[in-house]
């Protein structure tokens, strides 16, 4: 008999939660689960799909415990793990993001370049934050964090609480080996092997096998070289037009080095200027967002209070929410699970910075990821990933230190930033929209 592990999603009031607590349930016969607790600092927010996500417990898995609270001791007491996908400042504060750098001619992104790096500010202090109520209430507990941008969080937990038991994690890569499988005729991405090195959101598959040992990257090659990712099913077709874009233009930044199969977002930074110019300053990805995701879900929750069931508006499960429910697994069970994860280097690849936090293939079990040797990776990968990783650990210094010069300093080595200029009229205007989220800086 599996022992059963209480819960806590911070983040309660995510787009994702419902999906996460569906997959929960789902997996009850390999992770058995006593109670589940949503966590939020916006009550109202939560309280919309709390609401839902209890109808829909009572309906599949009544003999689970289920709360939701906005009091940190109630939701993290007692409790095995926390899954964190925090958003701070919500919608409106990715669309200044997005839409601040596009008015200088620069990428307006989420986790990439100046607003991946005003994200960031903004993440690191309710990060450590949970993590410290965690540490008070629940000091054996494991943090899953993909709070974005998890490059920079992941280097903030480096830096900030050593030693804990946080491990970041990402759904990117996984969500791209789902259509690398679908582009193979495969069932599941778990039927494939793979070697990945790279930072989060930068980085490349070296190597894709079956379980028999036959190389699959041929085949992937000459797809990608075509096409990029684009598939031609219908879960494609349903994808917003960005994301559509975003996998089609992989083709051109596999074109650089033909030898690997890149991560869809190096395109922000490897070809900057066609991203600007493809992009509309006026409607951003989180308009699309807010248009589209945010009022499907708070729809589909309104519906399920309303009707008192469950039935006819389920929700939907993504793929991040399978790969928390895995890593969940590995730790609980010792399963030793391969996985991608965020970690600190340690001489996995050989010829990097061994205190950056890299993404990289590791072996799960109860005492957390133990990472596979990655060996020497080539001079043009390095030398992408030194200049963003040094952006990474400047904006954690900023942070720490309220420096503003420090800031500036990361903004301008942006490899999506043309000038110490252009970086330092946006840092300008990053800081007042952030006023009510950033640390002072001097």
């Amino acid at each position: 008999m599996r022992r059963k592990s209480s819960i806590c999603i911070a983040g309660g009031g995510s787009t994702f939660t419902p999906g996460i607590v569906l997959m929960l349930l789902e997996n009850q016969d390999r992770f058995p689960i006593k109670r589940i607790t949503l966590y939020d600092n916006n009550a109202e927010r939560q309280e919309k799909l709390a609401k839902a996500c209890a109808i829909m417990m009572k309906e599949k898995a009544p003999e689970i415990e289920f709360n939701y609270t906005t009091d940190p001791e109630t939701a993290f007491t007692g409790i095995d793990f926390v899954m964190a996908h925090i958003r701070v400042g919500l919608y409106a504060m990715r669309e200044l993001d997005e839409k601040i750098p596009l008015k200088y001619g620069v990428v307006g992104q989420e986790t990439c370049g100046p607003g991946g790096i005003a994200y960031g500010m903004r993440s690191i202090g309710p990060v450590i934050e949970i993590a410290d109520y965690m540490e008070k209430y629940s000091p054996d507990a494991w943090l899953l964090n993909y709070s974005n941008p998890a490059a920079i969080v992941a280097e903030a937990t480096r830096r900030l609480r050593p030693g804990k038991r946080i491990i970041n994690i990402c759904d990117m890569p996984v969500g791209l080996e789902t259509t690398m499988a679908t582009i193979l005729g495969l069932q599941s991405r778990k039927e494939m092997e793979i070697r990945y090195y790279g930072l989060n959101h930068f980085g490349w598959w070296t190597s894709i096998k079956d379980k028999d040992g036959n190389d699959l990257m041929p085949k992937l090659k000459e797809h990608i070289s075509q096409y990029g990712y684009a598939v031609n099913t219908e879960d494609f077709q349903h994808k917003d037009a960005s994301w559509q874009e975003t996998y089609t233009k992989a083709k051109d930044v596999f074109a650089l080095d033909p030898n690997t199969l890149p991560s869809t977002y190096l395109k922000y930074y490897l070809y900057p200027d066609y991203v600007v110019k493809h992009s509309d300053p006026n409607y951003t990805r989180a308009n699309e967002v807010m248009d589209g995701r945010e009022k499907t879900v708070f729809g589909q929750a309104a519906k399920i209070i309303e009707n008192g069931t469950m039935k006819g508006n389920e929700f939907a499960v993504g793929v991040h929410a399978s790969f928390i429910v895995d890593l969940a697994c590995a730790i609980a069970f010792n399963t030793k699970e391969r996985m991608l994860l965020i970690v600190e280097n340690n001489g996995a690849i050989e010829n990097f910075d061994p205190t950056a936090m890299v993404e990289i293939p590791c072996i799960v079990g109860k005492d957390g990821p133990e990472p596979l040797a990655m060996g020497k990776i080539p001079t043009f990968q390095r030398g992408l990933m030194t200049e963003q990783a040094c952006v990474e650990k400047l904006v954690v210094e900023a942070w720490i230190e309220g420096s503003y010069q420090k800031l500036w300093q990361a903004i301008t080595l942006s490899k999506t930033v043309p000038s110490a200029s252009v970086a330092k009229q946006i840092l300008d205007d990053l800081i007042e929209a952030n006023k009510d989220y950033w640390p002072t800086l001097k």
